[in-house]
């Protein structure tokens, strides 16, 4: 098959995330490139020699991640070897790349970090400045690519090494186009019937939808004869798609919830406060991890009991009595009790019932109530949202993060 394989081995990628793997993928895909499948195997032998010897079989592009220095990396060495019928032996250019790694950080190199630069013969190192080394062993029938499975120099060696050999392993006559809108607030079978003409489509634009973390992707793949008719017709489908996905498409392609909202904010000269209960912290982690949040972002407090509502947010303990803590009310007095202490027109609080426990017949869990302050204008939002603990408070904040979103939009 034409097409990449993007493999990671390790314990923790099989059981949560792998963010590393979806970098990858994202990667690739957004030059273009055709990314058949994910696929997560754990640190055992068996599994990843199987693994490997099948992806060696049915893919032109094997992108394997896996720790270097553990036993993730010695795995996949080994079992390449034994698959391409060669030797591990002693790259000597991969060596002194090690080597270097470690002095930068002035570290003494441990003898078992030799081991490292054991490649199949035949293999290719990739090296960068920023960071651990990868390396490259072409097949009969593959490329296998094996990359570390840290964030450190990943970035550097998908731009300098992957993204060049995969073009050329990958890319054939025609130029192709990727670009993803992102969509909040809607679900997967809204933005189908709104795209319904466009679904399924083969033709010079190919449209897919995508549900991918409580949002809705439509990836427009162009494909034509040369790269400036590609451009065309990816800008023709975009404008025209664009427009029936109106005010719920937040951004495009590597484009964040969170970013987008900052730059809002800091187009309109607008400042924000947060105040939490039910995500504990998880709205301003995610709004701090945009570089340059601090010339929109003023402040955040963490208000998990009453008292901390009483004290911190003013929050009447009348109105506690009377609503609750999770209550359209009590969310309403919590963004605008945080826009008064901390004098800014914005404010959001989050309060819910997270879970697993904590639910009742009226307010079960899964229960959030967002409010949200803007220029004196308050009000609140009821949500019923499913899954675990962990999804409930990412999907609160994504709720979050979108009312404020097109509330400053309706503003403008």
């Amino acid at each position: 098959m034409i097409a990449a394989l993007v493999l990671t081995v390790g314990a923790a990628p099989l059981v949560g995330a792998d963010r590393a793997g979806g970098r990858v993928a994202v990667t690739l895909i957004a030059a273009g490139l055709p990314v058949a499948s994910r696929q997560a195997v754990d640190e055992d032998e068996a599994a990843v020699e199987a693994a490997l010897r099948h992806a060696l079989d049915a893919y032109a592009l094997v992108v394997v991640l896996a720790g270097a220095g553990g036993a993730a990396g010695e795995l996949v060495r080994r079992a390449l070897a034994r698959l391409s019928g060669t030797r591990l032996v002693l790259n000597e250019r991969l060596l002194t790349a090690i080597e270097a790694a470690f002095r930068k950080r002035d570290r003494p190199m441990p003898r078992r970090a030799e081991r490292q630069a054991l490649l199949p013969q035949g293999a290719t190192p990739w090296i960068v400045p920023s960071g651990e080394p990868a390396w490259l062993l072409e097949t009969a029938t593959a490329g296998v690519a094996v990359l570390p499975a840290g964030e450190a120099a990943l970035g550097e060696l998908l731009e300098r090494h992957l993204l060049p050999y995969a073009h050329g392993r990958l890319g054939g006559k025609e130029a192709v186009l990727v670009r993803t809108l992102r969509t909040v607030g809607v679900t997967a079978a809204e933005v189908e019937e709104r795209l319904a003409s466009f679904l399924p489509r083969d033709g010079e634009a190919a449209v897919t939808c995508l549900p991918v973390d409580d949002e809705v992707w439509v990836r427009i793949r162009a494909r034509e004869a040369t790269p400036a008719l590609a451009r065309e017709t990816l800008a023709r489908a975009d404008a025209e798609i664009a427009l029936r996905l109106g005010a719920d498409c937040y951004g495009r392609d590597a484009d964040t919830l969170e970013g987008v909202v900052g730059g809002l904010l800091l187009d309109r000269r607008l400042t924000l406060a947060i105040a939490e209960s039910c995500t504990g912290g998880l709205l301003g982690h995610r709004i701090t991890n945009v570089p340059g949040s601090s010339a929109y972002f003023e402040q955040g407090v963490l208000v998990y009991s009453n008292r901390a509502k009483q004290a911190l947010l003013g929050v009447p303990e009348s109105l506690l009595r009377a609503h609750g803590a999770v209550s359209a009310q009590c969310a309403e007095a919590m963004a605008r009790g945080i826009c008064a202490a901390a004098g800014t027109p914005c404010g959001l609080a989050i309060t819910g019932i997270a879970g697993p426990g904590g639910g009742s017949p009226g307010k079960p869990v899964g229960t959030v109530f967002v409010g949200l302050s803007v220029a004196g204008e308050t009000g609140a939002r009821r949500f019923r949202f499913a899954g675990d603990r962990e999804s409930v408070k990412w999907q609160s904040t994504q709720m979050a993060l979108d009312l404020l979103r097109r509330a400053v939009l309706e503003r403008a």
